[in-house]
């Protein structure tokens, strides 16, 4: 049976991730981007699997990997089997947390298999566009590439921006909310003690009246 890791990886503002980790071929390694929505993500990876011979990881033919993103809805978004290297890219619409999970296309179910070793790049908002390929592409000259570089950083954080004021938003209002159902809870317990006070008064006047002691 597959064994869960998840790997927790909270961007707050759009940047450049690169890392490298190690897993078995029955592991499954999550990473969470929390985007605005209308970002692009783009993700690149290589596979190397360890040698016992030499001792070292190397490249190795056979061992690909499942990518498998779901958006904050938990939609998926993407699903996909790569070789061995590849790249994801997909745009995000919807703001929150997204799941990207990779996982070997191994056929092992009981036992670890391989150990590998997984180097991952993650790009995040304008940093996911290759701008040398745009620039060959549109014939842009050094200063019109840049202003467009600019253009789409100052766009990302408008983004970016209007994420977070969101989330304040939100924030405010379950902060609020829980302030009131706390407040009504309380005027609900002094309430259920007054009555049960005044009950207690009139069970103690009718016995003390039964009993002739008043």
């Amino acid at each position: 049976m597959s064994t869960y890791s998840w790997l927790v990886c909270v961007l707050l503002l759009p940047s450049v991730t690169a890392l490298y980790f190690h897993m078995w071929e029955t592991d499954v390694k999550c990473f969470v981007e929390e985007v605005p929505d209308e970002t692009m993500i783009s993700g690149k990876y290589k596979v190397e699997v360890y040698d016992d011979k030499t001792e070292q990881f190397v490249n190795k033919e056979g061992i690909g990997m499942h990518v498998d993103i779901k958006d904050p809805e938990a939609k998926v978004i993407l699903s996909k089997y790569y070789t061995n290297e590849g790249q994801f890219v997909f745009t995000t619409h919807t703001p929150g947390e997204h799941h990207i999970c990779l996982s070997p296309n191994s056929t092992r179910w009981f036992s670890g298999g391989s150990r590998l070793r997984v180097h991952l790049n993650i790009d995040v908002g304008e940093h996911a566009n290759d701008y040398k390929q745009i620039q060959a592409k549109e014939k842009l000259s050094e200063l019109q590439l840049r202003v467009r570089q600019l253009l789409e950083q100052v766009d990302q954080i408008t983004k970016e921006q209007n994420y977070q004021r969101s989330r304040e938003e939100r924030f405010r209002f379950t902060s609020e909310t829980t302030n009131n159902r706390v407040l009504w809870w309380a005027v609900a317990q002094t309430s259920i003690l007054l009555l049960v006070g005044a009950w207690q008064m009139r069970h103690l006047k009718g016995f003390f009246e039964a009993k002739k002691l008043v």
